[in-house]
């Protein structure tokens, strides 16, 4: 079960990744452009919010299945001195989470808002400060951040 959620975790957080940047350059094409807000963009939003939920949940049941966590819970003063383990145990789960509550205000607040520019403006400010987060949270193979998976 636990590769199975893993290999979902790493296959769902390509489409984030693909989903959130295509939102953040149509949100500042559209705010730049002073364009229409269209359903397309509407549905870009509803999508990447969506699959940003998702991926949380598959990481929040990560979270409990996973060896490195349960190494970490039961092990938590050896384990916060151990990059890979605190990596995992702290940082990537809170800055993760952080980043699914800024993608869901901004996706409410761009649903709420009125003009078109408002919305472009909402979405390409809100999905970038959560892609951010979000791109120095994972454990990428270059990052200096995150550390390889135990």
């Amino acid at each position: 079960m636990y590769e199975t959620l893993l290999f979902l975790h790493s296959l769902i957080r390509w489409i984030l990744v693909v989903l959130i940047l295509l939102a953040i350059i149509r949100g500042f094409m559209g705010w730049q452009g002073k364009q229409n807000f269209t359903a397309l963009d509407g549905k870009l939003r509803f999508y990447t919010v969506l699959s940003a939920h998702v991926q949380f949940l598959i990481g929040l049941i990560l979270y409990f299945v996973s060896p490195t966590i349960k190494y970490f819970m039961q092990n938590f003063k050896d384990a916060v001195g151990e990059a890979e383990v605190r990596f995992f145990g702290m940082k990537h789960s809170i800055m993760m989470l952080v980043a699914v509550i800024l993608i869901t205000i901004g996706g409410v607040k761009v649903k709420k808002a009125t003009s078109h520019s408002s919305k472009f403006k909402t979405m390409a400010i809100w999905f970038l400060i959560a892609f951010i987060i979000i791109f120095v949270s994972i454990p990428w193979s270059f990052s200096p951040m995150a550390p390889v998976r135990p």
